[in-house]
């Protein structure tokens, strides 16, 4: 079974923004979803908050460019009523990082990938910065 990536905004936003010196491990990982080794899945929530921040640095037309390419690659996990119940009666300190959890847990994800892995404590699901997803791949 292919694994599937749930990517935290933080991490797509290191990839359309190519943010330093988080932007290569993403970006191999983006590979890996664009050859078909990997599934990416991000919440529909993402996009929204990427494209606000991207915005402040670039034209709207190039940030939804970048989106566009990003959607061909990955899958998008819907917010709903459940998932948004769910996060209301979870455990998180974050709700906006309980709506991630919920929408990896919904789309059936095998890893969430994130630069804080201190707010997914409550995760049932293992929990990795990109840079430690691809060590682990290097040793099966």
């Amino acid at each position: 079974m292919k694994t599937r990536l749930f990517i935290d905004t933080n991490i797509m936003l290191d990839l359309l923004g190519e943010r330093l010196p988080y932007y290569d491990s993403i970006a191999k990982i983006a590979t890996l979803a664009d050859r078909g080794e990997v599934s990416i899945v991000v919440s529909a929530l993402s996009y929204s908050t990427v494209a606000y921040l991207l915005s402040k640095y670039k034209s709207t037309e190039k940030v939804k460019d970048k989106l566009r390419k990003f959607k061909i690659i990955s899958e998008i996990s819907d917010l709903d009523e459940k998932t948004i119940e769910k996060g209301l009666n979870s455990n998180f300190s974050d709700f906006e990082d309980s709506l991630q959890y919920f929408c990896a847990l919904k789309s059936d994800c095998n890893v969430i990938l994130t630069r804080n892995q201190k707010d997914f404590k409550e995760s049932n699901i293992p929990v990795m910065s990109a840079n430690e997803y691809l060590k682990s791949i290097k040793r099966k």
